[in-house]
């Protein structure tokens, strides 16, 4: 059994989509702290106001990601439900097979596979389909788990983010420690996705970062 806190989480959720949602949490916070910067030297900046708004901001699209993907998982598991009883309904085999190919299409797969051995895991599936009965669709405990990851994944990337201004008085300098945190901290996703991806780390960590970055300053342009 796992026992790091990370081994949990991807044991819960993808770690694709885990990554996902902490790159997502990363850019909402950074937006907040490199905008509240350019309020700062025009205005002042209200640190308790910056503090309660970067982490409202990522609870409530915390709470959001959480729903949208409970949402997408019935949708799904409603979608493969129609397509069991398409496949029963079919009137003949190669009908069905044309439904299954169609449905898992073995040309976007990352290999290059054989006729015969697509038709042969499409027969495979055919036979599993015809032999299984229905069942209602419902969420399970690891979606409910998993929706619960992705809402803590959202919501405590605003941590680094706020822990400068708590422990450093001077605001200027809490926000330029806070904004560097939140930089490597995308250098650190994405030196993970190429980790469990069989990436090279230090480039994807470089390319991530340099992403963010522009996601963050068209989300600031757009008035995000």
């Amino acid at each position: 059994m796992t026992s790091n806190p990370i081994g949990h989480i991807t044991n819960i959720i993808d770690p694709g989509d885990a990554l996902g949602e902490v790159l997502f949490g990363l850019i909402m916070a950074l937006t907040w702290t490199v905008g509240s910067r350019l309020v700062f030297e025009n205005e002042g900046l209200d640190v308790h106001e910056l503090i309660v708004a970067t982490i409202g901001c990522n609870v409530a699209w915390g709470i959001i990601d959480a729903v949208l993907f409970i949402l997408g998982t019935t949708f799904y598991k409603s979608r493969r439900l129609r397509l069991f009883r398409q496949i029963k309904a079919a009137k003949s085999e190669s009908v069905a097979l044309m439904v299954l190919a169609k449905e898992f299409p073995i040309e976007e797969a990352p290999f290059s596979g054989k006729a015969a051995d697509a038709d042969a895991l499409y027969r495979s599936l055919l036979t599993l389909a015809s032999r299984a009965d229905p069942v209602k669709v419902s969420l399970s405990k690891g979606d409910l788990f998993a929706a619960i990851a992705i809402f803590f994944l959202v919501s405590a990337t605003s941590i680094p983010a706020v822990t400068p201004f708590i422990f450093i008085d001077n605001a200027h300098f809490a926000l330029r420690i806070s904004n560097l945190f939140l930089i490597m901290l995308l250098f650190v996703t994405g030196y993970a996705w190429a980790t469990f991806s069989g990436g090279r780390p230090f480039y994807a960590g470089m390319t991530m970062t340099c992403l963010g970055l522009l996601l963050v300053a068209i989300a600031i342009a757009l008035g995000g």
